[in-house]
């Protein structure tokens, strides 16, 4: 008896040594399965979905073109000017005055550079002048210093000439009978400029796509004139606060803005933004854009070109890597060719045997992409051939060369990639703006190969 339970005791030792091994051996094989796995498999970058917003560039340079009118001087002689670069006259307002011999024009020169005619309301207007410039100063557009400062001096010089003119009423009055001394003022109402460039009297119908080139431009400044000859330009009169930008468009923006009539649009200077009526203009087989704007016109009374942002409908979505984006192939199967398993809900296939097996077999294909008609499956789960019987009918559908091929990145959050379709609403040369809501898709924080040319379905990734 002892005997035999010393028999046992070796065989059991025996069985579970055995049993040891074999598990030792599983294990050693799934390692190193692991580690083959591991020295095979693709390395690959990953990227991880975000929400995201692609700004198109729709930055221009636009023509800006006004009704304007040049005053040209009536006399010869020593010229004064009265109103200030940017304001708004009425009728018979006085802009400026000549005189032929200099007698009065030099008072009026010398109590301008005195400078002890200046009142206390001027005092306070050039003060929050200079305020309201260096709350907005932008250090990095240095250039509007030199504007402010020539504006601020044209803007002192003629406040001081109007006062020294009231202050000389008794000289002025003699030089007037004399007939050596004119004022002249408007006769229309407007705004008043001192810059000409040659574009003044150009309308929208007649501008040339050469126009709205800046290269070569150049203007004159007339306030800076002391002594004129009869006929030369002295001011410019823009008789209204409508005014026009003329940009040149492509065919695609031609054809998005076409039913529309607003637009909200964004100076670049001064990033001051407003909404513009427009109508496209074709010529010579090109797009143009008429801007038409009823205010602000005063803000670039000096600019003939002006830098704006057109402000269209950004989209939104998920934010991918033109890189990640790839395409592949899959079978067309009609829905109706599709039933439920037995134990889930998930579109199967009975597809037939092999002859040698018989009868059918069900297949659940992973599905890839859904219409109103067709699921898309993919040739590893199904074959160009396979005959699919038809539920509860003895007809069937031949799995034929119906292919499509789909958009799409591959997903890799579970180590391993799985396609999946996109939908792009929107892209520019880097990055692709795709729908949040497709089926079978994407979604946030997912993780996707960074390029998606160099990944096949089912790769083991190495992250």
């Amino acid at each position: 008896m002892a005997q035999k339970n010393e028999k046992v005791i070796k065989y059991n030792r025996s069985f579970n040594l055995n049993i040891g091994v074999v598990i030792f051996l599983v294990i050693i094989i799934y390692v190193i399965f692991h580690i083959f796995s591991y020295l095979t498999s693709s390395s690959i970058a990953e990227y991880q979905v975000s929400q995201g917003t692609i700004a198109t560039n729709n930055i221009y340079r636009g023509l800006i073109i006004r009704d304007e009118t040049i005053a040209y001087a009536e006399q010869s002689g020593y010229i004064n000017y009265y109103v200030s670069d940017g304001s708004k006259v009425a009728i018979n307002d006085i802009i400026y005055s000549i005189d032929t011999n200099g007698d009065v024009s030099s008072k009026i020169t010398s109590a301008v550079e005195d400078g002890s005619m200046l009142d206390s309301a001027s005092i306070g207007d050039f003060i929050g002048d200079i305020n309201g410039f260096t709350q907005s100063y932008n250090v990095s557009d240095f250039t509007n210093v030199n504007y402010f400062k020539e504006q601020l001096a044209s803007n002192l010089t003629q406040t001081l000439s109007q006062n020294a003119l009231s202050s000389l009423k008794d000289a002025v009055g003699v030089a007037e009978q004399n007939s050596t001394f004119y004022k002249f003022s408007s006769p229309n109402p407007g705004i008043i400029s001192y810059r000409i460039d040659g574009f003044e009297g150009m309308s929208v119908s007649d501008f040339e796509k050469e126009d709205l080139v800046a290269t070569g431009y150049s203007s004159v400044d007339l306030d800076k004139n002391t002594e004129v000859n009869q006929l030369d330009p002295v001011y410019k009169r823009v008789n209204s606060e409508v005014w026009n930008i003329i940009i040149e468009i492509s065919d695609s923006l031609a054809e998005e803005l076409n039913e529309g009539t607003y637009v909200k649009i964004r100076f670049c200077e001064d990033d001051y933004s407003c909404y513009a009526s427009y109508k496209i203009i074709k010529k010579e087989n090109l797009y143009f854009l008429n801007l038409e704007l009823k205010n602000s016109m005063i803000r670039y009374l000096n600019e003939r070109y002006v830098d704006i942002e057109l402000v269209l409908n950004s989209k939104t979505g998920l934010k991918i890597p033109n890189s990640a984006i790839t395409s592949k192939e899959f079978f067309k199967i009609p829905i109706s060719c599709f039933t439920k398993g037995a134990e889930s809900d998930d579109p199967c296939l009975l597809i037939k045997a092999d002859e040698n097996e018989g009868g059918v077999k069900l297949v659940t294909p992973t599905i890839y992409c859904e219409t109103e008609d067709y699921y898309y499956v993919d040739e590893q789960d199904v074959s160009a051939g396979d005959v699919i019987v038809l539920n509860d009918t003895s007809s069937t559908y031949v799995i034929g060369t119906d292919k499509e091929s789909l958009v799409g990145v591959y997903n890799i959050n579970k180590g391993y990639a799985v396609f999946k379709q996109i939908n792009i609403i929107s892209q520019n040369d880097d990055y692709a703006i795709v729908d949040t809501k497709t089926a079978y898709g994407i979604s946030l924080y997912d993780h996707i190969a960074l390029n998606g040319d160099s990944v096949h379905e089912n790769d083991i990734i190495n992250k």
